[in-house]
């Protein structure tokens, strides 16, 4: 089955747009969680695709600050014609007008506006649960894996995530970032009770902004920014390991 996975990718990209940060800035895309991917991937030969639930997005304004953003990832976000750029700005696709036969692995990219869509973003839960079930790879980063629990494997009714150990931001993070009373207040769940719930094991990295990343199989999670380009090379080994998958590296 897994011989005839296309070496196409999806990530996915958040749709929520709005004010969480004490100063009033908004959250969205977390711009690098999904540049970062869309470079390992594409580097790697895959062709990439850009989709959120509904079509839309906004960034998040914190992941455009000097301390997420700079060096090459300033100098892309800065060219409105990096490939990556048209992609998210011209070429993004609705999550229910996507063919899911045509991706061999998603990858879900995020930012906190992933803790108000995600849980419920059918359309592109149905997505992954096509790749896994065709054998495919499954990732997330971040706030990216509340996803996951609604991503239901058939054989078995449940989640994906269920008895698996995943990683995801930390609720010191959201103290860190001065948004855990608010995310709280809007009566969203936090990554670790999200995967929690689903039966999943919650691993921590050692502070919360550590490149931390977990491989399990065809399911592979990182825990914050940092964590999307570990997670992506994690997901294309994974990919590249599959029964009869040539790897191109």
């Amino acid at each position: 089955m897994s011989a005839t996975l296309p070496r196409k990718a999806l990530i996915s990209i958040s749709s929520y747009h709005g004010v969480i940060y004490p100063d009033g800035t908004k959250t969205g895309l977390f711009y690098t969680e999904a540049l970062h991917p869309y470079e390992v991937l594409t580097q790697a030969g895959f062709d990439v695709d850009l989709a959120s639930e509904t079509g839309t997005y906004g960034l998040d304004d914190l992941s455009l600050t000097d301390r997420f953003l700079a060096g090459d990832d300033k100098s892309v976000f800065d060219n409105p014609d990096h490939p990556f750029n048209v992609k998210l700005t011209t070429q993004l696709k609705k999550a229910a007008d996507l063919d899911s036969e045509e991706y061999g692995l998603f990858f879900g990219s995020a930012g906190h506006a992933a803790l108000y869509d995600y849980p419920t973003a059918r359309g592109l839960q149905v997505v992954a649960e096509n790749i896994w079930q065709r054998g495919g790879i499954v990732a997330a980063v971040c706030h990216g894996p509340v996803l996951l629990p609604g991503v239901i494997d058939s054989k078995t009714g449940r989640s994906i995530i269920h008895g698996k150990t995943v990683t995801g931001f930390t609720v010191e993070g959201e103290v860190v970032l001065k948004v855990l009373d608010k995310l709280t207040g809007d009566g969203v769940a936090l990554v670790v009770d999200a995967v929690t719930e689903a039966a999943a094991d919650y691993s921590s990295p050692m502070q919360p902004f550590d490149d931390y990343s977990i491989s399990g199989g065809r399911l592979i999670t990182g825990a914050n920014p940092a964590s999307a380009r570990s997670g992506a090379q994690r997901a294309l080994k994974a990919f590249d390991a599959l029964p009869g998958v040539a790897s191109t590296a």
